[in-house]
């Protein structure tokens, strides 16, 4: 990785999109700090504070942004709106008809998908900014008269209504900042911002413990302890996501004229966990979503449902569980095609040894990917419930912080990998680009 930065950094064009992708990612973290006129930024941040422990939809959302929302910053929505209308979008390629055909019409479908996907994340950014808008009129967020940098009195309705209208504006422009490092940076750019987030909150949690190393004696020991089991944590993931199935390929050999083709062998890689972070970040979304429908209405509390399946209950972790193992065979089911692949395979004279093509060979996929969804699943299960039940024991009974054991959720940290590994692949292909542009000049 290290190298693969140094050969980067030699590189002219490749240089000049890391340094536009650290600026991009610069300014989307300062948007993160600077307050939304009319909130009680204080109050707000004493709230969360106070709360911390507990998995709220605006906990989660304030975790995946860099605690923008406790800033109450202009950015506070962060990329939380674009990538659930993404997910939507993909499911409802299957139900939609017309969705489907602009997946398959090349480059101009992109494009009706891509604003397909952009009208979807300002109606899911005008819900979520109405949902939090409403929690904090509640909560008495909304502050006026003197604390009002609008300079003038106004009805807290008005105050919410243009707080909203920040809120949401924010959401897309952090859109466009994903899309041009997509488009100009290195990498995804919707993948970068929420690395990025994950880390300030993770960088923030490991600074508040270093302040208290004057004044707990325990508190050094605390963050060597978390950051062991950190890297052991990603060294597992990092070992799965790299795992997968090379299904041997055998094509036939084929006579045309005086040449002869075929008769090499390759393989179909099957990944163990190819559907990556996307059922957690289904189940998360599902599991919160009630709390968010909750907050909007005057009366609701307290809420049962935080009641019965909040962090730490056992209802939570077993609803999470059965809610991977769903989305993971949903994702399989979606991504991978076993009687498209065994047609593809007859039709270009290929053949798994053994097998015989055609039906044969898609039912053989189709059992092969089962298995290894099974296993993918049963994995992702076990990231999301157990490294949780771990440091909740460890902030409870050792009397860990809490800002340590909730800076990097199991979500987090396979984010964080999954796009490190991306980041650099990403790169080694930049480069290997610029190497071939070379040397056919």
């Amino acid at each position: 990785m290290f190298q693969t930065l140094i050969n980067a950094f030699r590189n002219k064009e490749v240089r000049t999109k890391i340094l536009f992708t650290l600026l991009v990612l610069f300014i989307y973290r300062v948007g993160c700090w600077i307050p939304v006129p009319g909130l009680d930024t204080s109050a707000l941040a004493a709230q969360f504070a106070a709360t911390e422990n507990t998995n709220t939809f605006l906990s989660l959302l304030n975790g995946i942004t860099g605690d923008a929302l406790q800033n109450g910053a202009l950015l506070a929505l962060g990329i939380s709106p674009y990538i659930n209308a993404s997910i939507i979008s993909q499911l409802l390629t299957i139900a939609i008809p017309a969705l489907e055909r602009w997946s398959k019409q090349g480059d101009e479908g992109k494009r009706k998908m891509a604003m397909f996907t952009r009208v979807l994340t300002v109606v899911l950014a005008v819900v979520q900014s109405v949902g939090i808008v409403v929690s904090f009129g509640t909560a008495g967020y909304l502050s006026a008269g003197d604390n009002n940098v609008f300079f003038f009195d106004m009805p807290v309705v008005l105050l919410g209504f243009l707080i909203g209208i920040v809120l949401v504006g924010g959401a897309v422009f952090t859109m466009w900042l994903g899309e041009k490092l997509t488009d100009l940076g290195i990498g995804n750019g919707i993948s970068l911002i929420i690395f990025v987030g994950i880390l300030s909150t993770a960088g923030i949690a490991v600074v508040e413990n270093i302040a208290l190393w004057g004044t707990d004696e325990n508190a050094p020991w605390y963050l060597v302890i978390f950051l062991l089991l950190v890297v052991v944590i990603f060294g597992l993931i990092t070992f799965i996501d790299g795992a997968e199935r090379k299904v041997p390929v055998q094509y036939a050999k084929q006579i045309k004229g005086r040449k002869q083709y075929g008769g090499q062998s390759t393989h179909i890689p099957i990944k163990v966990n190819a559907s990556g972070v996307l059922p957690i970040i289904f189940a998360t979304a599902i599991i919160t979503f009630p709390q968010l429908i909750m907050q909007m209405i005057p009366g609701a509390t307290p809420n049962w449902w935080t009641d019965l399946f909040g962090t730490g209950q056992p209802l939570y972790f077993v609803l999470s569980g059965l809610l991977i193992l769903f989305f993971s065979y949903f994702y399989a089911m979606i991504q991978f095609q076993p009687d498209e692949v065994a047609r593809n395979l007859q039709q270009y004279g290929g053949f798994i040894p053994g097998i015989r093509p055609g039906k044969a060979t898609a039912e053989y996929l189709r059992k092969v990917n089962k298995r290894l969804t099974l296993f993918g699943a049963i994995y992702l299960a076990f990231v999301f419930i157990v490294p949780s039940v771990v440091f909740a024991i460890l902030q409870n009974v050792a009397g860990f912080s809490s800002s340590l054991t909730n800076a990097f959720s199991s979500t987090g940290m396979l984010i964080v990998v999954s796009v490190a590994l991306e980041f650099q692949k990403q790169l080694e292909s930049q480069l290997m680009m610029r190497q071939y542009r070379g040397f056919l000049k």
